[in-house]
Parts: structure tokens; C-alpha cells; sequence
């Protein structure tokens, strides 16, 4: 009886093998009739109804049953293996004819773009740009800008000092000594770039700002040169229409001195300041006062953007929130 039954499982579990789809249906049949609990495994508790002549051949019988099946298993799980590759590496494959995916495009962010605008325009009437270096020698940075020792802005709570002799610059106007010292007139020089400055940040201030920077000198450069330019410059970034002011103000790199403004609807806009450069400077430089003549104007940049885009808040520049960047 115990052997007939073994007979009957193993033709049983001989069908189920050979039918068994996958490797995890071959793992769960080599426990059903294989295991600690298996099928075959658990004839071995009738093995004491039989004579004491059978005991022997049952237990070689059930001892072969369970090589063939274990055999049978190991040859099913190679045929399935090699198949299930098979599909994988198909359900895997890249057709090489099919169309990139193409990357989204990013976008400009909107100073970046102001920047590349004021280049353009800038360029376009003979400015030749030169880079400036963000920590600054405080003899560019004021000293050759014809600071006064005590000028307020020589205060240490006005910008960020690295050591006695350097700062982060507080104005990219510090360019023009750098470029005096090594060149003879004529030139037309412009820089745009950061600066620096303790500020309390809020909605229209910031410790990390930008500012364009431009100068010339040449031959019998006069405040209608400094006006061209700069109003060329407001139409370039603000549209054909734009008026621009000039009204007096006090710098000390500049003699006479120009406060620039731009109408934006019913109100005037500061942009920063201007002039003609002082003859202190010019003659630090090596340049004879009574043949050359040159002028200077220092503009903010964040602010441009602002207008153009509509936008209140100066810190929405830096925060490098997507919400933010996403609408340009």
C-alpha cells in the first residue's frame, strides 16, 4: 500500500515539474514533496505497517523517488532559467531607432537675462568688458575712487572684510583703477558683476547685489556723451519710449555728479549714479587733465528685472526657489 501511494506521488509530482511555469512554482513544489514536511518525506511514517523483509527496499525506493524528482527539478529550473532571461532581456531592450527623449530646456534667469541685455546694448556702442575680482584691495575699492579716509562708507559695517587690506567690494565701480593704471586713453571699459554690502535684507535690499559699471576716456568727453550713452542703454532695456532724468548728486569719483532715473508709470525710478570722472583720478592715473576728459555711471542691476518682469520682492532673485524661476 506505502508503495503504490509513493508510486502515485511521484508520478504526481513528475506532472506538476514538467508543468511548472516559473521558478517560484518549482520552489514551492520541491517543499510540497521534497521538504522537511513534503509529501515523500512524510511516507516514512508508514514505513513501519511494512514486513520486515520490505523495510529495506521502501526506504531505497523512496530514497530514489526523491533523486529523480530532485533531478527533475534541477533540469525544469534550468529550462525556466534560461527562458526567463530570455523574456527579461526582451522586455528590456532598447530599440536604438526609436527617438531621444529630449531633455527639458532650462531657461535664463531673469539676471542673467538683464545682464546679457545691458552686454548688448553696451557692446553695441563700444564698450569692451572686463571681469573684476569679487574680493577686492581696499585701494580700488575706495582709495583710487577718491574716498576721503573718513568717508562713511570706509566704515567696516558697510561691507564684509576678509583681512586689513581686502574686502568683498562693495562697488564694481573698483574696476577703473585697476584698468588706469595699465592702459592709455582712449578706452571704453564695462563691467557687470556682484557686490557686496551690510545691508538689513528685506523686499528692496540685499547683502549680494549687481551692478553695471561703465567709463570712458578720451578727448573732449563732456556730460553729452555720459547722456547718450546712458539713455541709449535705458531705451536698449526698457523700450524706445523710456525718459530718462539726470539731476545732481554728490560721489566722490565724479565732478559734476549725476543722480540717473528712469519714469516707470507715474513714478521715477533711481538706477544709480554718474558723472565726469574727477580729475583726482585721472591724474592718479598719469593722464593729462587739460587734454582728456572721461566719464563714469554705476547702475543697479536688480532692479531692471524688477521692472521688466513686475516684480516686488528683491530676494525671489536669490532664493533659488522654482516656483519663482519657473515663470521666465
Amino acid at each position: 500500500m506505502v508503495t503504490e501511494e509513493l508510486q502515485t506521488i511521484e508520478a504526481e509530482a513528475n506532472q506538476a515539474i514538467t508543468d511548472a511555469g516559473s521558478s517560484e512554482m518549482l520552489d514551492r513544489l520541491q517543499v510540497e514533496f521534497l521538504g522537511r514536511k513534503g509529501r515523500l518525506t512524510e511516507l516514512l511514517r508508514g514505513i513501519g505497517t511494512l514486513p520486515s523483509d520490505q523495510k529495506p527496499l521502501f526506504g531505497q525506493a523512496l530514497n530514489a523517488s526523491k533523486e529523480r524528482l530532485t533531478g527533475l527539478i534541477a533540469a525544469r529550473r534550468e529550462e525556466l532559467s534560461v527562458q526567463e532571461r530570455a523574456e527579461r532581456e526582451q522586455a528590456e531592450a532598447i530599440d536604438v531607432t526609436l527617438p531621444g527623449r529630449a531633455r527639458p530646456q532650462g531657461r535664463l534667469h531673469p539676471l542673467t537675462a538683464t545682464m546679457q541685455d545691458i552686454k548688448r546694448v553696451m557692446i553695441g556702442q563700444g564698450f569692451e568688458f572686463v571681469d573684476g575680482p569679487d574680493i577686492e584691495d581696499y585701494l580700488y575699492n575706495f582709495d583710487w575712487l577718491n574716498f576721503p579716509p573718513d568717508h562713511p562708507a570706509m566704515d567696516e559695517q558697510m561691507s564684509f572684510s576678509v583681512d586689513d587690506t581686502h574686502l568683498l567690494r562693495t562697488q564694481t565701480t573698483a574696476l577703473q583703477g585697476r584698468i588706469m593704471q595699465h592702459r592709455q586713453p582712449p578706452f571704453r571699459i564695462a563691467t557687470v558683476g556682484r557686490c557686496f554690502r551690510y545691508e538689513a535684507v528685506d523686499a528692496t535690499h540685499h547683502h549680494t547685489f549687481h551692478q553695471v559699471d561703465g567709463f570712458s576716456v578720451d578727448e573732449g568727453i563732456s556730460l553729452a556723451d555720459l547722456k547718450g550713452v546712458l539713455a541709449e542703454l535705458a531705451r536698449g532695456l526698457f523700450g524706445p519710449d523710456v525718459t530718462v532724468r539726470f539731476r545732481p548728486d554728490f560721489f566722490p569719483f565724479v565732478e559734476p555728479g549725476v543722480e540717473v532715473a528712469i519714469r516707470w508709470g507715474n513714478r521715477w525710478l533711481e538706477l544709480g549714479g554718474a558723472g565726469l570722472i574727477h580729475p583726482n583720478i585721472l591724474r592718479r592715473a598719469g593722464y593729462d587733465t587739460e587734454r582728456y576728459s572721461g566719464f563714469a555711471f554705476g547702475l543697479g542691476v536688480d532692479r531692471m528685472p524688477m521692472l521688466r518682469y513686475g516684480i516686488d520682492d528683491l530676494r525671489l532673485f536669490l532664493n533659488n526657489d522654482l516656483r519663482f524661476l519657473q515663470q521666465f
